[in-house]
């Protein structure tokens, strides 16, 4: 009888809570195996504890900060001498720092920048030669809907998020020989423990009210959108940008009041 497939493997960065975590849960639902990075060792602990319940055997959490160039190739190596392989990469670490852009000092911009587009860079890098290898990969870099729009205090958050998703066209031209794909999620407003910790009654009302769907996006729903990527029903999709966000980016100026004067008859 011939040996049955190895199990996929799926290295998500910024895991330990939130999005990443969900994406973790996807993958394991799935029968994958999953490397589940964050730099916070005590949140990713407890985090590795819940999966390790719920799917034993089939995950890995060390911790790593993305943005060290040598952290990042000392995980590769672990992973590859583990499981040997990489299947997918989830770029998904992240910070933020909402501030103007007269107020948000060039430490902050650097620590934004680190994070949210070294660390994909640093991270997308070391992958290819497992994927290169193993002829095949997928990569999917965490966005945000402050890549595609610009808002108020997102100067540095908004900017390395438009950079992140032109590194992945970038990506996408240049691995697609090598049988790589790489694409992207913008994700709009989610229910993250974030969200919940910045986002006024006034804010959440006025994303309810430019959002068409009137709602917050959870976190489920964008790793169902990373796990479509990542899966063989997107094996011809490279380059492209999936907007997760309740058709925020397609909303414009005055859609509220139409929208209101439309459903009132």
């Amino acid at each position: 009888m011939a040996d049955s497939a190895p199990l996929r493997v799926a290295l998500v960065t910024g895991a330990a809570r939130g999005i990443g975590l969900a994406t973790a849960r996807w993958f394991l639902a799935r029968d994958w195996r999953v490397v589940a990075v964050d730099k916070d060792a005590q949140v990713l602990a407890s985090a590795l504890s819940e999966l390790e319940r719920e799917s034993p055997g089939r995950v890995l959490a060390p911790v790593c900060d993305v943005s060290d160039p040598a952290q990042v190739q000392a995980l590769i190596t672990r992973i590859d001498g583990a499981w040997g392989r990489i299947d997918a990469l989830v770029n998904n670490a992240g910070v933020a720092v909402f501030k103007h852009l007269v107020a948000t000092t060039f430490e902050e911009w650097r620590h934004v920048m680190a994070t949210n587009l070294d660390g994909a860079f640093l991270c997308s890098q070391a992958c290819v030669p497992l994927m290169r290898r193993q002829g095949s990969g997928s990569i999917v870099n965490i966005a945000s809907i402050s890549g595609l729009r610009a808002s108020t205090m997102r100067v540095a958050y908004g900017t390395s998020k438009a950079a992140l998703i032109h590194l992945t066209r970038q990506q996408a031209v240049e691995l697609a020989q090598f049988g790589i794909r790489c694409n992207v999620i913008a994700p709009g407003p989610v229910e993250t423990a974030m969200a919940r910790q910045v986002h006024t009654p006034a804010i959440r009302a006025d994303y309810r009210d430019t959002i068409p769907l009137a709602r917050y996006g959870t976190e489920e729903e964008i790793a169902a959108g990373v796990g479509f990527l990542c899966s063989s029903e997107a094996s011809y999709i490279t380059g492209q940008v999936l907007a997760v966000d309740g058709g925020f980016d397609a909303a414009g100026v005055g859609l509220p009041t139409l929208r209101r004067d439309f459903a009132g008859g």
